[in-house]
């Protein structure tokens, strides 16, 4: 999950640098001056927009993807102490209690 908010993260990020790059052709001229004296500024501003990213990616694949989880875990428990399911041999009730 962590991998691919970071995926999306990275996606996004690369998408506006390259429409940014597009748009603000017209500083090509003035390329030397800019990264001379921002580039420290601009390196922190894309590290946090990635990690701002990175954070909303992770928060909404945790709501939309892990709904309901925890009900299901819960109907899974109650079958589980009704003794209604199958457990594996090497499993014993008395050591998952």
């Amino acid at each position: 999950m962590i991998a691919n908010a970071f995926f999306a993260a990275a996606v996004v990020t690369l998408a506006i640098l390259f429409f940014l790059s597009d748009k603000l052709r017209f500083l090509t001229p003035y390329r030397f001056l800019i990264v001379h004296h921002y580039l420290p500024a601009i390196f922190i501003s894309i590290t946090i927009l990635f990690i701002n990213l990175t954070a909303a990616f992770f928060t909404l694949s945790r709501r939309f993807f892990l709904k309901d989880t925890g009900s299901k875990l819960a109907h899974f428990d109650r079958e589980l102490n009704a003794g209604r399911t199958a457990m594996p041999p090497h499993l014993h009730r008395e050591e998952l209690n």
